[in-house]
């Protein structure tokens, strides 16, 4: 088995991900590279729905005068949270038992770098 393992291509590895020409292991699975069939980058579009109601209910409170400071802090906090509010990326792969996210991150580049050694992976192996 250990020679196995000494005579694998390494693409890609981290703390949290490896991909090899057989292997894709994340944090809690482990997925034989002959199973997938595709992999893509797939962006989970976060709701801005909730912080923008805030600026509004925020900026209409600050026309009364006896709630304008929670006014205030109601438009702060909706500004707040539409800022911090980012998308997140994943790693989407195709298998026979169908599409799963693997890999969850708001850094894109990250999760590009992990696709591209995946794709590589999947034309290695041929």
């Amino acid at each position: 088995m250990e020679t196995q393992l000494q005579n694998e291509v390494t693409f890609y590895q981290d703390v949290n991900v490896t991909v090899t020409q057989s292997r894709y292991v994340t944090n809690s699975k482990t997925y034989a590279m002959r199973n997938i069939s595709s992999v893509h980058i797939f962006e989970i579009v976060k709701s801005k729905a909730a912080p923008v109601l805030m600026i509004i209910t925020g900026i209409l409170m600050l026309f009364a005068n006896d709630i304008r400071i929670l006014g205030f802090i109601v438009l702060a906090v909706g500004i707040l949270i539409l800022t911090l509010n980012k998308n997140e990326f994943t790693v989407r792969i195709s298998t026979n038992a169908g599409e799963v996210n693997s890999i969850v991150s708001k850094d894109r580049l990250y999760v590009q770098n992990i696709v591209s050694a995946l794709n590589e992976a999947i034309v290695f192996r041929g």
